[in-house]
């Protein structure tokens, strides 16, 4: 199958995992490493996302992420994609957005993709 055809939904990690902003960050952590994802959904209107990195960022400030929430670290009206989109046009808005992980939007939220999903598939 060529990667031209291949879409958004043949690579997406479902179902989505979510948490609240209120959330601490350990907790969002211990939701990303038992469910081994990199990314979760933050049910903010409109949505937000956080993600290992800005975890990890906020460990190498020695930032207490008991006391941290979600909502001090992540990222606000993030960018999202439909499930039929072209895998090179998601991975031109994850270039152009410098970003690496992007919900998926049907008529509710279906997944996530990240970087790492689509350059596994072009392998």
């Amino acid at each position: 199958m060529g990667h031209d055809r291949t879409l958004v939904e043949d690579i997406m990690t479902t179902p989505l995992e979510r948490t609240g902003p209120d959330a601490t960050v350990t907790e969002a952590a211990a939701t990303m490493r038992d469910k081994d994802i990199s990314a979760l959904l933050v049910t903010t209107a409109p949505p937000s996302i956080i993600t290992s990195t800005d975890i990890l960022d906020a460990v190498a400030q020695e930032r207490d992420t008991a006391e941290l929430l979600v909502s001090d670290l992540m990222t606000e009206s993030v960018e999202t994609v439909p499930p039929d989109l072209p895998l090179s046009e998601t991975a031109a808005m994850m270039t152009n957005f410098g970003i690496n992980h992007l919900p998926v939007v049907d008529d509710d939220y279906v997944g996530m993709v990240s970087s790492s999903d689509i350059t596994g598939e072009m392998h």
